[in-house]
């Protein structure tokens, strides 16, 4: 009796661990959705004045924003990404992209030139993906006027920034693999690397699949490598 009784208590105690590490996994992501603005405490990075553009950026709860931007946002993904979408497997689901866009958890860093017209946008969130706090980029889209500019760059390294700043592990991001400048620009401009979980890693579909998920760690991300809690599951939760 006494050697079945160490091992259900030992099986107790790693299930407390594993709730208590996932409770502290939430805890980041809550406390990250309950800032008033990420960008705050960096104002540097609050305007971006380089190769003939003059932008202010913000970042902001989707429900902070005017409704007029997030339809700006949307038709500018649309404009975008339907042909790309078309192209995979997943296909164009208009309802179902602005319903994502809409989500009450999105952020938007949002950048205006000098008539305080958008131009270029990031849609996010802080989430928790296979049991680590992640800030999961949906979205960068630029107007074709503000591209190759370094401005796409430069809202990627903001998104990293605030990662880093509310303690997530990594930035993650889906790209299609026939997307080539933007598989290219994360994997070769932006250093990303392929995610663990992502298909043609996990071996869910492999080269069957139009996407890949990448990924680059945080400095809170690069501590806890190897430290990684079974308790997570691979999407999202603490909503």
């Amino acid at each position: 009796m006494g050697r079945k009784s160490n091992r259900a208590k030992e099986k107790k105690a790693r299930r407390l661990e594993e709730r208590a590490a996932m409770d502290a996994v939430c805890a980041k992501v809550d406390a990250a959705n309950k800032l008033d603005d990420p960008l705050a405490a960096f104002p540097a990075f609050k305007k971006y004045d380089r190769n003939g553009l003059n932008l202010q950026i913000e970042c902001k709860r989707v429900t902070s924003l005017n409704p007029l931007s997030v339809e700006w946002a949307f038709e500018l993904t649309r404009a975008n990404m339907q042909t790309l979408y078309e192209q995979s497997e997943w296909g164009w689901k208009e309802r179902e992209k602005r319903e994502e866009m809409n989500d009450e958890r999105a952020w938007y860093l949002l950048a205006r030139d000098a008539d305080s017209a958008p131009v270029a946008f990031s849609h996010f969130r802080f989430d928790v993906e296979c049991g680590e706090e992640v800030l999961y980029c949906y979205e960068v889209q630029l107007e074709s006027r503000v591209r190759r500019k370094g401005l796409g760059k430069f809202l990627i390294q903001i998104l990293q920034l605030i990662a880093n700043s509310t303690q997530m592990k990594k930035v993650m991001l889906t790209v299609f693999k026939h997307n080539h400048g933007a598989y290219q620009f994360f994997r070769e401009a932006l250093q990303f690397e392929i995610d663990e979980t992502s298909p043609s890693m996990s071996g869910c579909c492999g080269d069957d699949c139009s996407y890949e998920i990448l990924s680059r760690r945080t400095k809170h991300g690069e501590a806890s490598m190897g430290h990684t809690h079974g308790g997570g599951h691979c999407g999202g939760c603490c909503h």
